[in-house]
């Protein structure tokens, strides 16, 4: 897994000192459901084989939030349980010797705290710097203090990333600001709070806030001159569900609620234009895939989609309209099932489109779970199989490793739904962007939905579009 500065913002390291009776992976779930963005696991006083097993636990918790797992100091664990990095200490082996056994393609942290061990560690190949301690702490043994003028030096002495270490809290979180940290690193401040969950969320607002930044999305589709599809639905979508749009557009439409008029396709060469200027500035936490009518387009998305490593990426399959009309060709069809789809981690087909890719009929709620297994079990992707209008109800079946989940959504008498599946994956690539699991972000997602057809917005001839910002309620951001 590639490092990205996002994943520096809440840095939660374990401690057993405050399990209480729970697990760590319990814990480590519960800090990443408030949107802990990295996991360093550290383990002092259990054996090898209970390390092990323990770090392969949690790896696949942190899997499932998309969340890199690094171990601490111990090298050969990391490597054992495949996960995603290490990080050491100036004691421990030096970065470069680390590379060579863990290889290119995971991260290597290396605590620092003075200029000259930042510099030789970014030499060395270390990808991050854990840099403290910042304030006083009794959770590490031998730390050394760095004050905020020798913290802001050592960030501005390197390219790599840093994080804060040490003694940080919500209270203190602010006397860091303009030090160009990445991020905190903390322990008790989540760890040892009575409410895991919103310790850290809190402090991953307040990190956000301190830094000027919120979680961010891309959304790759085709633009809707009317507003209540496309691009214009999914900027207004991520931005109601408090996350920073992105774009990189796919063809320009002329359109409105009673159809399309024209459409003018981007060349494979700028959209990858596009996609290149947005991941080499402000890398998206997440990523919505809309329609896409070409094979060539979508052959440049899988590419750059594979060059920058993106995570978090949600497809919406848009090849069959719920009439059963086909929207693109065959050769667009067949692109989107062995580049495309394999890429995502989660789909969004309604009943025709699932039929496609699982090659068989579906007229029942029994047939959309055998759909779902078979896409998941060919594509190795998770599915949200929706039933909307076909099955005549507006349940949803969310297909994973661990099975079945239906979502089940309410039924509001609303002929305007224009642009509904573009909403509904950009609401759940905008949930996984804040760091919510995959079916917290499918239920946030539908509650969205839901509230938007509630509004009853009204305009338009045919079928018109969703109310994308009517006002959402605290517990639902």
């Amino acid at each position: 897994m590639k490092l990205q500065k996002n994943d520096l913002r809440v840095y939660a390291v374990t401690d057993r000192h405050w399990l209480g009776g729970e697990t760590v992976a319990m814990q480590v779930e519960k800090a990443l459901r408030g949107g802990a963005t990295m996991i360093q696991l550290r383990e002092k006083k259990l054996d090898e084989d209970a390390f092990l097993e323990e770090a392969l636990e949690v790896k696949e918790i942190c899997r499932k939030y998309h969340v890199p797992l690094i171990i601490n100091d111990n090298v050969e664990i990391a490597r054992k349980a495949d996960a995603d990095g290490v990080h050491v200490g100036q004691s421990d082996m030096a970065a470069k010797n680390v590379r060579e056994i863990l290889g290119s393609d995971k991260i290597i942290g290396v605590s620092a705290a003075t200029v000259e061990e930042a510099r030789t560690a970014q030499l060395q190949g270390a990808d991050y710097l854990g840099v403290g301690a910042v304030f006083p702490t009794s959770t590490k043994d031998n730390t050394r203090d760095v004050n905020y003028e020798k913290l802001k030096a050592i960030c501005e002495s390197v390219e790599i990333p840093a994080v804060a270490i040490g003694g940080i809290t919500k209270d203190n979180l602010s006397l860091l600001k303009g030090s160009k940290i990445a991020g905190i690193a903390v322990v008790s401040a989540v760890f040892g709070q009575p409410d895991i969950t919103c310790a850290a969320m809190e402090l991953r607002r307040s990190v956000e806030k301190m830094l000027g930044k919120r979680p961010t999305a891309l959304s790759i589709a085709g633009s809707d001159s009317s507003g209540g599809a496309g691009i214009q639905a999914d900027i207004k979508t991520m931005l109601a569900n408090g996350v920073y749009a992105m774009t990189a557009i796919t063809a320009l439409t002329a359109q409105n609620t009673t159809g399309v008029a024209g459409i003018f396709e981007t060349s494979p060469e700028f959209l990858g234009q596009q996609m290149d200027c947005v991941f080499q500035d402000i890398f998206p936490d997440a990523v919505k895939i809309g329609m896409v009518s070409s094979d060539k387009l979508i052959c440049m998305i899988a590419d750059k989609l594979e060059q920058y490593a993106a995570r978090r990426i949600v497809l919406d399959p848009v090849m069959v309209a719920t009439s059963g009309s086909r929207l693109i060709n065959e050769d667009a069809v067949s692109a989107l099932k062995e580049r495309l789809i394999p890429l995502a981690d989660l789909i969004t087909p309604n009943i025709p489109e699932a039929e496609v890719l699982a090659g068989i009929s579906i007229d029942s709620v029994e047939d959309m779970a055998v759909a779902a297994k078979i896409i998941h079990d060919h594509y190795h992707c998770n599915v949200l199989v929706k039933g909307g209008h076909h099955m005549n109800d507006a349940n949803d079946l969310l297909y994973t490793g661990d099975g079945c989940r239906w979502f089940y959504g309410e039924r509001i008498d609303n002929p305007n739904t224009h642009g509904t599946g573009c909403t509904l994956s950009s609401a759940i690539a905008s949930n996984l962007a804040k760091g919510f699991s995959l079916e917290e972000s499918v239920g946030k997602a539908k509650a969205y939905i839901s509230g938007a057809l509630r509004s009853d917005l009204n305009l338009g001839s045919g079928s018109g579009p969703l109310d994308h910002g009517f006002v959402i309620a605290d517990d639902q951001c």
